[in-house]
């Protein structure tokens, strides 16, 4: 058996034993032989191919002469590879064991139709090793042969990026960029680099790239761009390019099990969709009907039985319009939900909502993607989250009709009655069995007509049965009684939710369920939520909890996490209303519970820096612990949403100082995570907080909080309108650090001498009060100005010193920040041999504080330590791990890495980049 490689340098091998051919005529014919494996090449041919047509002598006898060469070369298995046919050779060759044979015959299958197209054509361009036929002295295979093997190559490769650009891949981008360098007059390549970088959301990279290939094309060819660069150059220029790579979401919550009935439904459902190529606007549905008769399970149950026809994803919102414990939610925050869905990197969202809304329409447009929003209280509500442009598809369910969305936007209202007492039967078969749901037709019918037709009041009494197997459902239909009735059409579901209620078999259980249910802010409450609702210690909820899981009151989606309908929320409002008196001490400490833990957590991600004081819990708080960085950013990630309806409910419980705590607690996680609206929004409530209880520095440390929120939006002016204010409000402390966060934002602009000159003024301050902390965070800032501005001697000692300090002071996420200053500055200096243990220290310590980011910035500057040293498959190793974990960050991660690397070298930024 024999290998064949041409597909770069010529690698033979026989078996598992390589064969080195002489250079010259023997590699040509070998090459042309390989090329027909399996079938017989002419004499003729051969000779042509090898010497070309001025060749002198006998073609016939040179041909011979050099066979019986090539077959000494590869051995005792020479005679029988190549093989002698009437007028000619044949290399006795599995056409799959030459690897320009299977490269062709991979692409031929990925043309043979779509499916799976991407992956097939992902192998082909595996199988290329260079340049084809490099070393074989061939005028046939240099003109002919290997001129379309180049080409099909290429244009396999453009194939797969458009795959690629198609799907949301960002890896796409270094290939683009290195074949465009390596072919630099293909302007087909050209344009996909260029989209692939207007959709990363860098737009001014793709103009000075567009740039290069027009002075090139100018310079080479004298010719100007082909239209469909000139085209791509147009978009940019006007602004009109998707500013992020395009992400796939899948953001539908998971179908209810048992789902049965609704055919109808279903299939007028089905009729309202359009086929792609007729829809002329976005199809929007209006699914409304009164409370609890289960607009969001056939909604939720439908969208999952169409969603392969939205390819690019399916987005999803509850609007809790008409959740009677939460404020529903505004448009304005809906829309930045769906930007988070989209990916949206936080230095990409524009500033305010209209802006917002205009981006999320032209990330869907001419995308086929699915839209849930779920329970809307008007057609207020909905309207700015429907897409401009046809292909998507939008649900809507709302207990009103929406009637505005009719008649202004053509939405096809559908209107979901009681269920039929034949898919009422059919809901309780599909969650107790057929079995059980035949042997007592006369219970079951009972227990139809009680529940009236509403799926709500159904699932509960299955909840029951389901959990009492050898009850029979006579006695279950019996336990109703009279006091129950049946329910008539307007549907008074309060007897059903009574009925289960007051099953429960103790008083905790039933005030557990008025407490978390009524009282809880967030969407989702954990046992110490529930126990400081109670004021009891952890333990003594998990049971009751337990039991109303069982009677369906409420359901834990996630372990230890429980939520219920909004039906359930306002029922159990009214009960806790009704009889509980201490409403507000359990509202007061649920909010004492958010803000110790948030505060617990915090001090897991927060270096030291300001002092802040807590005053203690409330008695039966109980406060969530962490034994680390990941649990507690996890805790966040978790609670983030009650997190910021707990801020809401102590605003408007006039807990102010909770406000303000709550808020400085979540400031470095929201940052971590990207979400800086959110960040923003929560310092601007605790600067409203701060005026009420007027407290100047809590005031000031609000403001400043608020300027570094806003400096990474880039509102740089408001950045430094509210750190004057911070300043004309602070005592000395809080001074130093406005100073301090003022030198932050100065740095985010570029302006190191402004930035200097504040550090300057911060560790002064923090000097004359004697604040170790302080000093040492100043000096770190100290030494980097020092250093951009081009004094490293200077910079390196600062930095030096402030390392002391922090390893003394066990201040470790500011310790690995200034290791990573000093290695940056030792890479500026041009000493990437000593900058690397300082980068390895900084990264121990990224990687003990979790700092998923610090690690990569890390790596990737070891990276560019190994470029500058020269050492190139070393710096790859470490530039494919940070992009690793780059891809799990923010989109934007990727080009603050590469901005950090062009202040220390732009050839190693560009190499990692991929431009060279």
């Amino acid at each position: 058996m024999v290998t064949v490689e041409l597909l770069g340098p010529l690698r033979v091998a026989v078996g598992e034993r390589p064969v080195e051919l002489p250079a010259g005529r023997l590699r040509a014919l070998l090459a042309v032989l390989a090329m027909s494996a399996g079938r017989t090449v002419g004499t003729d041919r051969l000779a042509v191919a090898v010497w070309g047509t001025d060749a002198g002598g006998s073609p016939g006898a040179n041909v011979r002469t050099n066979v019986k060469r090539l077959r000494r070369a590869l051995g005792t298995a020479g005679e029988r590879l190549i093989e002698a046919r009437p007028g000619g050779y044949l290399l006795t060759a599995d056409p799959e064991r030459v690897d320009a044979l299977r490269f062709g015959r991979l692409l031929d299958e990925a043309g043979a139709g779509p499916g799976g197209e991407g992956g097939r054509l992902g192998r082909a361009p595996g199988r290329w090793g260079g340049t084809p036929f490099d070393g074989i002295r061939s005028d046939w295979l240099e003109r002919s042969v290997g001129p379309a093997l180049q080409e099909r190559y290429l244009t396999a490769l453009e194939r797969q990026a458009d795959l690629d650009l198609a799907a949301g891949a960002c890896s796409v981008l270094t290939d683009l960029a290195d074949l465009a360098e390596r072919h630099p007059l293909r302007e087909s390549l050209w344009v996909r680099l260029l989209r692939a970088l207007e959709s990363a959301g860098r737009p001014a990279e793709a103009l000075e790239r567009y740039e290069t290939i027009r002075r090139r094309l100018a310079a080479e060819l004298g010719a100007d761009p082909s239209p469909e660069l000139r085209q791509v150059h147009a978009r940019l220029l006007t602004g009109d390019a998707p500013p992020v790579t395009r992400a796939v979401p899948r953001h539908l919550p998971a179908a209810v099990a048992g789902f049965a009935g609704r055919e109808a439904e279903l299939t007028a459902l089905d009729a309202l969709l359009p086929p792609p190529a007729e829809a002329r606007s976005p199809s929007i549905v209006v699914i409304a009907g009164t409370a609890g008769v289960g607009k969001t399970t056939l909604a939720v149950h439908w969208t999952h039985r169409v969603a392969d026809r939205f390819p690019d994803g399916q987005l999803y919102v509850d609007l809790r319009g008409y959740d009677s414990s939460r404020e529903a939610v505004r448009p304005a925050a809906a829309v930045r939900e769906l930007l988070d869905a989209l990916r949206v990197p936080p230095h990409r969202m524009p500033d305010g909502p209209a802006a917002q809304a205009g981006l999320y329409r032209s990330l869907l447009a001419g995308r086929r993607m699915l839209v849930l929003l779920d329970n809307a209280r008007d057609a207020a509500q909905v309207a700015p989250l429907l897409p401009g442009a046809p292909g998507c598809l939008v649900v809507v369910t709302s207990r009103d009709h929406l009637a505005g969305l009719v008649m202004t936007y053509g939405a096809h209202p559908l209107t979901l009655d009681l269920l039929s007492s034949e898919d009422a039967r059919r809901l309780l078969a599909a969650r107790l069995g057929h079995d059980r749901i035949a042997a007592e037709p006369e219970a079951v019918e009972e227990i139809v007509r009680r529940c009236a037709g509403l799926p709500l009041a159904l699932a509960i009494v299955a909840a029951r049965a389901a959990i009492q197997p050898a009850h029979p459902l006579s006695a279950l239909a019996g336990e109703f009684g009279d006091a129950l009735g049946a329910l008539d059409r307007a549907v008074d579901v309060r007897a059903i939710f009574s009925w289960s209620y007051e099953t429960l078999t103790d008083e905790t259980a039933a005030r557990t369920f008025r407490l978390v249910a009524g009282l809880h802010p967030g969407p989702e409450c954990t046992p110490a939520a529930a126990a400081s609702l109670m004021g009891v210690p952890v333990e003594r909820v998990r049971a009751p909890l337990a039991e109303l899981t069982r009677a369906n009151l409420v359901t834990e989606h996630a372990p230890g996490r429980y939520a219920c309908h909004d039906l359930l929320r306002a029922y159990a409002a009214e009960l806790c209303a009704a009889h509980d008196d201490d409403g507000d001490a359990a509202r007061h400490r649920v909010v004492d519970h958010y803000v110790h833990s948030a505060f617990a957590a915090a001090a897991h991600l927060h270096g030291r820096t300001e002092t802040i004081s807590l005053a203690a819990p409330r008695p039966g708080v109980s406060v969530t612990g962490f034994a680390g960085t990941d649990e507690a950013t996890a805790w966040f990630e978790n609670e983030r949403p009650a997190l910021l309806a707990a801020l809401d409910l102590a605003a408007r419980l006039g807990l102010d100082r909770h406000v303000c705590r709550l808020a400085g607690a979540l400031f470095v996680f929201l940052h971590r995570r990207g979400r800086w609206h959110d960040r923003a929004e929560t310092q601007r409530a605790a600067v409203a907080a701060a005026r009420r209880l007027g407290d100047p520095v809590e005031k000031a440390r609000a403001c400043r909080n608020l300027a570094a929120a806003l400096a990474d939006l880039g509102r740089f002016d408001d950045a430094h309108h509210h750190l004057d204010a911070a300043l004309e409000q602070d005592v000395p402390a809080g001074q130093a650090w406005t100073h301090y966060f003022r030198d932050l934002v100065y740095g985010f602009q570029g302006r190191e001498a402004d930035a200097l000159d504040a550090a300057r003024r911060a560790h002064d301050l923090f000097e004359r009060l004697g604040d170790e902390v302080g000093q040492a965070v100043a000096l770190t800032d100290l030494g980097w100005y020092h250093g951009r501005l081009g004094d490293h001697g200077q910079a390196l000692d600062l930095c030096e010193q402030a390392l002391v300090r922090h390893q003394k002071l066990g201040n470790r996420p500011y310790e690995a920040h200034t290791w990573s200053c000093l290695a940056d500055l030792r890479l500026q200096q041009g000493d990437p041999t000593g900058a690397v243990p300082c980068y390895r220290q900084a990264l121990d310590v990224f990687r003990e504080l979790g700092d998923s980011y610090g690690e990569a910035s890390t790596l990737a500057h070891l990276g560019a330590c190994h470029h500058l040293a020269g050492d190139h498959p070393a710096a790859g190793e470490q530039w494919r791990h940070a992009r690793a974990l780059l891809r799990d960050l923010d989109p934007s991660a990727f080009d603050q890495v590469h901005t950090q690397l062009t202040t220390v070298d732009r050839s190693a930024a560009d190499a990692f980049r991929g431009r060279r």
